[in-house]
């Protein structure tokens, strides 16, 4: 990827760069030779950025339907059970198709995975502007969640082609505070552009909608000239630097065959694997967390008497302290080697926020505060939990299992909006259903605690029943 692409001005490349080069110095015993890494750094500056900024657009597109609700369940008279279940219906679309594009991009390389991605959610995105009726709406959010499909996992699995395991925490929380970063910029931007009503004769839920895509199709289009697919394509590394990297990798990725696993294999050892399952349960729960935050916040705000632009400054702060947590976050996990306690702590914080956010039903100070707390644990759980799959997981398992475990969490996204529209149409209150979100964030935790070993593997060599581990208790990490 180009380094001259930082994530849309919000992070500068110099920033970023210095991040990188911190993380480098917490891969672990006898990883940190100056020359591997500046290898790791310019790879970092690579890989990165463009990946990061396409985090940013792909999620900014996946929730200004928050913003845009302000203004459609006016002028299209949806209630807020229409626009749980639109909302929801993206995840439907995701889960269905987004392990068959994890599958393919390990077959016909990231290029071309992620530009097409990109390229046809940005069109979809445009296109639900001009929705008239629930049923054109609900088949809107359930292509865009088709289209976009495969682009979180896809990156996961694209980050374990150039970092090791005992690299890829911060490397992995520097990509995810794309989600962050995009609240941060994107609800600004959407209050902003819903005040543009009347431009080109559209509505400003409309003139939010086309002109917050236009930018993933741009995109699309710059990921299919810039991305290499692999180590073993990029010009831009020496053969001797090609090398020491693909030896480090393999110490993560190597099966005991040194043969490539056909996908119908991968496929079967995925479904029989219970790990996959505990890990996805978990992630199901914090991507209802998260949706939570997006999808809700601009109502709760406007509800409360604020205006649509201080509503997107104010809904920016919690992705503000959320953006800092997840990099100290990941960078404290990281310097430990331990997942489990990191991401319990903070999972437990997001799930008594939000039963507790019926005490700022009358407070905005408050009500963002809990927010800033929710999307702060939620995000920061994010980081940690996708540092696990990569090393716990059999080879065989590790691509689908990845997938399934984000398909998974496309579930949570699903129900989120559900528990909370139906919560409020039947119950007459939200917040009831922002508390069985708490409930599910809760259960996340314990899951983590008691299911991911203590022992976890970093520096995997596993195949089949033959897994070796290191002890993350008693890792005594490199010191800077």
């Amino acid at each position: 990827m180009n380094s001259q692409h930082p994530p849309g001005g919000v992070a500068t490349t110099g920033s970023i760069s210095q991040m990188i080069e911190s993380s480098s110095n917490l891969a672990g015993p006898n990883r940190t030779e100056p020359g591997r890494d500046e290898l790791y750094r310019r790879i970092g500056l690579r890989v990165v950025p463009l990946a990061a900024l396409g985090y940013v657009v792909a999620y900014i597109d996946r929730v200004n339907i928050g913003f845009a609700k302000l203004g459609f369940v006016r002028d299209l008279s949806f209630s807020d059970a229409i626009y749980g279940v639109g909302a929801g219906l993206f995840f439907a679309g995701y889960f269905l198709l987004e392990l068959p594009s994890n599958l393919l991009l390990e077959y016909i390389g990231a290029r071309k995975t992620l530009a097409r991605i990109m390229i046809l959610w940005g069109l979809i995105s445009a296109a639900t502007a001009f929705v008239k009726t629930p049923a054109q709406f609900y088949i809107m959010r359930f292509a865009l969640g088709a289209a976009e499909a495969g682009f979180f996992p896809g990156i996961i699995l694209y980050l374990s082609y150039w970092f090791p395991a005992a690299r890829r925490g911060r490397i992995t929380a520097l990509f995810a505070m794309g989600a962050s970063l995009a609240g941060v910029v994107g609800n600004p931007l959407s209050g902003w552009l819903m005040s543009l009503d009347g431009l080109h004769g559209l509505r400003g839920w409309q003139v939010l909608l086309v002109y917050e895509a236009l930018p993933a199709v741009v995109l699309g289009i710059v990921y299919f000239f810039f991305i290499t697919d692999r180590p073993e394509n990029a010009r831009w590394l020496s053969g001797n630097e090609k090398r020491n990297l693909l030896e480090e990798l393999a110490i993560d990725t190597a099966t005991p065959d040194g043969g490539s696993i056909p996908m119908r294999t991968k496929l079967l050892h995925t479904f029989r694997d219970p790990k996959v399952y505990m890990l996805a349960l978990a992630y199901l729960s914090i991507l209802a967390g998260t949706q939570t935050v997006a999808l809700w916040a601009p109502t709760l705000l406007r509800e409360l008497g604020v205006g649509m632009r201080s509503t997107g400054f104010l809904g920016a702060l919690p992705f503000v302290v959320s953006t800092l947590s997840m990099y100290l976050v990941g960078r404290s996990s990281d310097r430990h080697m331990e997942r489990r306690w990191h991401f319990c702590i903070v999972i437990w914080a997001a799930a008594f926020s939000l039963a507790a956010l019926n005490l700022g039903a009358h407070s905005v100070i408050t009500t963002v505060a809990l927010l800033s707390i929710i999307a702060a644990g939620c995000w920061s759980a994010v980081t940690v939990l996708w540092t696990i799959p990569a090393v716990l997981l059999p080879n065989e398992v590790r691509s689908g299992g990845i997938a399934f475990i984000s398909s998974a969490g496309a579930i949570g996204g699903l129900l989120s909006p559900l528990i909370i529209g139906y919560s409020n149409e039947l119950a007459g209150s939200r917040y009831i259903g922002f508390a069985m979100i708490g409930a599910m964030l809760g259960v996340s935790g314990l899951i983590v605690l008691f299911f991911v070993p203590k022992a976890a593997p970093v520096g995997l060599f596993a195949s089949g029943d033959k897994q070796q581990a290191i002890d993350i208790s008693a890792y005594k990490p490199h010191q800077e």
